[in-house]
This record gives C-alpha cells, sequence and structure tokens, in this order.
C-alpha cells in the first residue's frame, strides 16, 4: 500500500484543524451533522446522476485500488520477463505453461497463456492492447466520477449556507438562536470546499496517476511478453524493455 493517499489528507486536515486550535476555536464546530449530511450525500448523489449505476458502482473498486495499490516495481519485471524468455529459448514456449500459473500478474499470466494457447504475433498484440485500452477507459471514468464531485462540492456547499441563512432570516426574533444557525450555514461552504480540494479532487488526481502508471507496466507486459513470443535474445530483450523505463530507473538499474 502507498500511503501517500491517506497521509496527505491527514496532512491536509490536520492542517485546517491545528490553525482552528492556534486560533483559539474547536475544531468539533465543523462537525455540525445538517452541513455534513447535505455536502457529502448531495455530492455523492449528484456524482451518480451523471453517470450510470454501474459506474458509480465501480467506483468502490477503483477507490480501493486507489488507496490499496502497490508501487510499480519495473526493475523486478523486466528480471522476470527476461527469465521466461531465457527459459522458453532453452526449453521452448511450452515449457512456460507451468511458470504462467505461478505468475500473480493477470495480465502477464493471460497473455503468456494467449502466446501458449498458439495465437499469432498480431492477434497476441491486439489481444493485450484491447485489455490496456479498456483499463485505460475503466480508469477514466473512475477519476472523472471524483473531479465532477470536487465540481460539485463547492456549489453544494453553497446551496446549504444559503438554506441555514433562510433559517435565519426566518428565526430573527428569536436572538438565540441566530448564532447556531449562522455558523451551520457556512460550515456548509467550508466542508464543500474542503471536500472538493482536500477528498474528492486529490482521489481523481491519485487514480490517474495509478493508472498512468499500470499502464506503463502494462505496456511493458505486452513488449516482453510479444518478444518471447517471436524468440528474441533474452540480453537484447533486457535491453529493449530497459529503453522504455524513465531514465531516472534505467540509471538506478544500471547502479
Amino acid at each position: 500500500m502507498d500511503p501517500a493517499a491517506v497521509v496527505g489528507i491527514a496532512l491536509a486536515f490536520g492542517a485546517v484543524f491545528g490553525s482552528m486550535i492556534m486560533e483559539g476555536g474547536s475544531p468539533m464546530a465543523l462537525f455540525l451533522p445538517a452541513p455534513l449530511v447535505l455536502v457529502f450525500l448531495g455530492t455523492i448523489g449528484a456524482g451518480m446522476a451523471g453517470g450510470m449505476l454501474k459506474d458509480s458502482i465501480s467506483v468502490v473498486g477503483t477507490l480501493k485500488k486507489a488507496f490499496l495499490s502497490k508501487a510499480q516495481d519495473s526493475r523486478a519485471t523486466i528480471e522476470t520477463i527476461v527469465g521466461l524468455a531465457d527459459r522458453a529459448r532453452r526449453e521452448g514456449l511450452l515449457s512456460l505453461e507451468d511458470a504462467a500459473k505461478g505468475i500473480d500478474d493477470d495480465f502477464l499470466r493471460d497473455g503468456l497463456q494467449t502466446a501458449i494457447d498458439g495465437a499469432d504475433p498480431e492477434e497476441l498484440r491486439d489481444i493485450l492492447e484491447g485489455q490496456i485500452a479498456a483499463k485505460r477507459a475503466a480508469d477514466k471514468q473512475g477519476a472523472k466520477f471524483f473531479s465532477d464531485m470536487g465540481g460539485y462540492a463547492p456549489t453544494i456547499g453553497i446551496i446549504g449556507t444559503v438554506i441555514g441563512l433562510v433559517q435565519v432570516l426566518q428565526s430573527l426574533e428569536d436572538p438565540k438562536v441566530l448564532g447556531p444557525l449562522v455558523a451551520s450555514a457556512f460550515v456548509a461552504t467550508l466542508w464543500g470546499v474542503l471536500s472538493a480540494n482536500f477528498i474528492w479532487l486529490p482521489m481523481s488526481t491519485k487514480i490517474t496517476r495509478n493508472s498512468d502508471l499500470r499502464i506503463a507496466q502494462m505496456n511493458l507486459l505486452l513488449e516482453g511478453v510479444t518478444e518471447i513470443f517471436e524468440g528474441t535474445n533474452p540480453r537484447a530483450l533486457r535491453v529493449r524493455l530497459q529503453s522504455m523505463l524513465p531514465p531516472s530507473e534505467v540509471r538506478h538499474t544500471a547502479a
């Protein structure tokens, strides 16, 4: 699990609550049920309304992956592919059938199995590229869902403020309730802005970043599987795959 998302969100909220304490206020003043219900449920509802029900359901899995995804180790991936290429050169492509069953990466395992089952090189590449395109489209939809909510939340917070101010105007004859009503009204706007900039938009960016890293690794695996299928020399394959890495990773590998 990459802790960046959890640490970042905690740090952002910690800065807000810490500043309130330094100013002599109490963070608990922000936890008013009515604004929280309006902003969060209203934002989620607006996000759902902008897409299909299946999109909203799939977002749960996308969000889970955003928090639980591991850092992609491209160097280890290359070593795995080169090892498979070496074995295929020595023992034949069919010898990889048992090795494929023990591979954790679904994309690599399915690619090897497709090659072993006799797909021609062009067909194999088309199949793998199709899986990459499907992955990219699913992640794009997940990122858009959170990006949309980041756009809705501040406006919904303003709606909460307007509702609160309406209640204030209806209670002008009772000064005792004016303070809590005004506070509740402006807390809604605050939560709209906070949730957009501390939760929804960062999650959209996180999903996009994770997707970019995974797509890059899948492209690496695609090239590896097709080169194994074509019988490329393992040393040449290593050089080919390393050329697809960012310069910083290549330098680290060389060191």
